[in-house]
């Protein structure tokens, strides 16, 4: 399974902004962002021209990082949303957001997205009852997904349900932290996605 590899601080540097690759490290004074908020690198404190192509690109690899997808695979999640009706960028992070490791973090059964992934790789996820432990598995309206039962108890999952007590719900998730379950009852709407995300520079980009 190909993974971004990339320590999460340093992705946050280079974007120049709080990715929260790292759940409530993030928010803490820990968090690298807060400790030196400029690139990575021997020349991150040094002048760059911002040209189009640079703020396109910025855009793209933004996106691919809070979502933990590499290129190859994001380059075909814009292929797909190309071909589906409506807007291209929206139909792009609709399918971002209902991939499976992303349903689990926005339902606060794991504290960060690269903590959702392990826990659908590691076989601890469920979907309509049946075992799915791959992280990019497309969900639809009416999916549930519940952690087994021998794994609700877990360390790390009751610090992501704690931790989700401070996160807002999204409106077309239902999510019951006692049973560890959420269920997608609609498609989500490009309003419900609050990310500092501007899509339409990579539709701009890709469309070169």
């Amino acid at each position: 399974m190909a993974r971004n590899t990339d320590p999460s601080c340093k992705q946050c540097r280079r974007e120049g902004e709080k990715l929260f690759l790292k759940g409530p490290r993030c928010e803490s004074d820990k968090c690298a962002m807060e400790r030196r908020p400029y690139p990575p690198g021997e020349h991150g404190r040094g002048r760059i021209k911002e040209t189009e192509y640079l703020l396109q690109l910025r855009e793209k690899q933004k996106a691919k990082r809070i979502y933990g997808v590499l290129e190859r695979q994001f380059r075909r999640y814009y292929g797909k949303a190309s071909r589906q009706q409506g807007i291209t960028g929206e139909n792009l992070l609709f399918l971002l957001e209902t991939r499976l490791d992303n349903v689990v973090y926005r339902g606060g059964l794991a504290t960060s997205r690269k903590d959702a992934r392990q826990l659908v790789r590691h076989g601890h996820v469920t979907v309509n009852g049946r075992k799915v432990n791959i992280p990019s598995y497309q969900l639809k309206v009416g999916d549930v997904v519940e952690v087994k039962e021998k794994s609700k108890d877990a360390a790390r999952v009751l610090q992501a349900v704690k931790y989700a007590e401070g996160r807002p719900v999204m409106s077309w998730l239902k999510v019951d932290h006692d049973k560890r379950r959420v269920e997608m009852t609609a498609q989500p709407k490009r309003e419900d996605i609050e990310l500092p995300i501007k899509e339409h520079l990579i539709v701009e980009l890709y469309s070169k």
